[in-house]
């Protein structure tokens, strides 16, 4: 069998490392925060050429508290995009704002600048673009749209540890760019975790005090705030697995390159677009398939594990239907929604195994 995803391969390959670490914070005592986390958030916020990193339990809880540094509140708008992983919009509804979605463009799955403008009313508080499968969204446009209205920028960076947009690292360009590192993603912890990065120093302060129950100092409670601290054991791990990320980030790219070549010219197939002037480092390497469903089944046949990211829109889940949206509102989120499949992608993917996956591909019959 090709696994879609091997965490355990990765942590046999730190193990030493990462066991001495864990043990190290165990004899410290300083389980929640404390020093590795502090020199985690030193050492990422470096990573992404931003000022201040501040570390969270989530990447959700990341997006929570950055949507509330930056004012979004009830009666507050946020636009962002229908083609996510829900979190994205839950951490809007979670700040008391209304999400507003804007379709995307076909060709990379994230939202269409195109179409920004028409979604901006008097109550638009906030842009989150989200920078799908490794990949960042067209920010110049987005950002200068922003700027004309006096929006705030908060870019959802979840799937995108390492991604740039004309030399710029994911998370510095916005007000604050938020990321997970849920196990699965490029930088991933060994259980749950997330952080926001900034430029701002007046967001870092507030994002600071609104992790740890709003205090300014022990037991001096300044504003309503949150449980939401970092694992010092999830620290000291992603203190090693940053050290790895750049070089676990190109295998990424080689293995994408190879499947590229691989399917290259497959009628019925469309391998993920690398834009010129970003740098994709495809936590996901998605395709858009004529028959899709037919393919998973014929991969899955072959052994071959699969993904789907995402098979159902946001604006058409159930738990968001008090939205008001129908099937047909974001038809190009709707299309995507049915045609993109996930290929087994990890650093630790051999070149053989790659090999595999594309012949398996390319001899299924759906695909032509």
């Amino acid at each position: 069998m090709i696994p879609f995803l091997d965490l355990k391969a990765q942590y046999a390959s730190l193990k030493p490392e990462v066991d001495a670490s864990v043990i190290k914070v165990l004899e410290s005592g300083q389980y929640v925060l404390g020093e590795e986390v502090a020199q985690f958030e030193r050492e990422f916020a470096d990573y992404c050429d931003a000022a201040h990193a501040i570390a969270v339990n989530s990447g959700t809880s990341a997006l929570h508290l950055a949507l509330l540094a930056a004012g979004v509140g009830p009666g507050d708008e946020v636009i962002t995009t229908p083609f996510t992983f829900v979190a994205t919009v839950s951490a809007i509804c979670s700040a008391g704002a209304k999400p507003v979605f804007v379709d995307i463009d076909p060709q990379t799955f994230m939202l269409d600048p195109a179409k920004l403008e028409q979604a901006i009313t008097p109550r638009t508080k906030a842009i989150l673009p989200v920078h799908l499968y490794g990949q960042m969204a067209d920010m110049d446009p987005i950002l200068e749209i922003a700027d004309h209205y006096h929006l705030m920028v908060i870019e959802d960076a979840c799937q995108a540890h390492g991604a740039e947009y004309k030399g710029q690292r994911a998370g510095s360009m916005g007000v604050s760019g938020c990321f997970s590192f849920y196990p699965g993603k490029n930088l991933g912890a060994y259980g749950e975790g997330g952080i926001v990065v900034t430029n701002d120093d007046a967001q870092m302060k507030k994002i600071r005090m609104l992790r740890d129950w709003g205090q300014e100092q022990r037991y001096h409670h300044t504003i309503k705030g949150f449980n939401y601290r970092m694992d010092g054991i999830q620290g000291a791990i992603l203190r090693i697995k940053l050290r790895h990320l750049e070089q676990w980030n190109e295998a990424r790219r080689a293995n994408a390159r190879r499947y590229t070549s691989l399917l290259a010219g497959m009628a019925g197939i469309e391998t993920p677009v690398e834009v010129s002037n970003r740098r994709h480092v495809y936590h996901i390497f998605a395709l858009r398939c004529g028959d899709r469903d037919g393919l998973l089944r014929a991969l899955q046949a072959e052994d071959v594990q699969t993904g789907l990211h995402y098979p159902i829109p946001v604006h058409l889940q159930r738990a968001h239907e008090d939205l008001g949206y129908r099937i047909g509102d974001f038809p190009e989120a709707e299309a995507a929604a049915k045609s993109v499949l996930s290929l087994p992608m990890f650093p630790e993917l051999t070149s053989r195994q790659v090999e595999m996956v594309a012949a398996a591909v390319r001899q299924d019959e759906h695909v032509h």
